[in-house]
């Protein structure tokens, strides 16, 4: 193991992974599951909307109490957002790098406009200019729609701070609140498909990461793939149309 050129000191494990391309891809790869088993437990929390108001804002509260009495009130939510917010950081931040990896490295392939008409953009993410597969594009948009929609979803319904009419403490009320607006429904709609798409592809990209797959298994795993993406796309849409429909209201 080679010497750290600032220190004089060998670098740690931790270090070597987290600057290899394989440990880049491991941590994406872990990270995403972590995020991908939370929303396949929101999704199922989501769904109690359709068992009425009572049911949904019991919901809630108990999202707050759970693990009481060894755990205080939201203390066990606090673990939860801590853990998804490290998840978030952490997939993004390989991503990006990874991204700039693969640029460094195929330089002839970039995709240069010509001079005076360069994106204002072009100076912020030259990565999103690289010629690349449409898995590789579909996980790089897909990737921005869904870190903007998550933003406004937490200042939407969780802080309420661009959320007009928002009453805390009335989740039920909250969401159809929402989904009674156009635009509520135009982002959340768009945010999900590209949910779908992201999970489709970075499924199976991370079983192969982490070894899981093979030949054998790459039908099993691509169906796996696709019927997660079908479920959780459906499982979330399924409220805001159900708001529309007045199936919910």
């Amino acid at each position: 193991m080679a010497l750290d050129t600032r220190t004089g000191r060998r670098p740690s494990f931790a270090a070597t992974l987290w600057g290899s391309t394989v440990g880049k891809k491991t941590v994406m790869a872990v990270s995403g599951l972590i995020m991908l088993l939370y929303l396949v437990v929101h999704m199922i929390g989501n769904l109690k909307i359709f068992f009425g108001a009572a049911e949904f804002n019991h919901y809630a509260h108990w999202l707050r109490v759970v693990g009481e009495p060894f755990m205080h009130e939201e203390w066990t939510l606090w673990l939860v957002r801590v853990v998804l917010l490290a998840a978030v950081v952490a997939h993004a931040t390989s991503a990006y790098q990874l991204s700039r990896r693969d640029i460094k490295a195929r330089p002839g392939k970039y995709a240069h406009p010509s001079p005076g008409r360069r994106p204002w953009w072009r100076r912020f993410a030259p990565h999103l200019l690289l010629r690349s597969s449409y898995a590789t594009r579909t996980m790089r948009w897909g990737g921005i729609i869904l870190g903007l929609f998550l933003v406004w979803h937490l200042l939407d319904l969780t802080t309420g701070t661009v959320h007009a009419r928002f009453r805390p403490g009335h989740p039920y009320q909250n969401v159809v609140d929402t989904f009674s607006t156009w635009y509520g429904n135009v982002i959340y709609l768009v945010a999900m498909l590209a949910l779908g798409l992201h999970i489709r592809h970075g499924f199976w990209s991370a079983a192969q990461t982490l070894g899981v797959g093979s030949r054998a298994r790459d039908r099993a795993l691509k169906t796996t793939a696709n019927a997660l993406a079908l479920v959780l796309t459906v499982g979330f849409v399924s409220v805001p149309v159900a708001v529309m429909t007045g199936v919910v209201s």
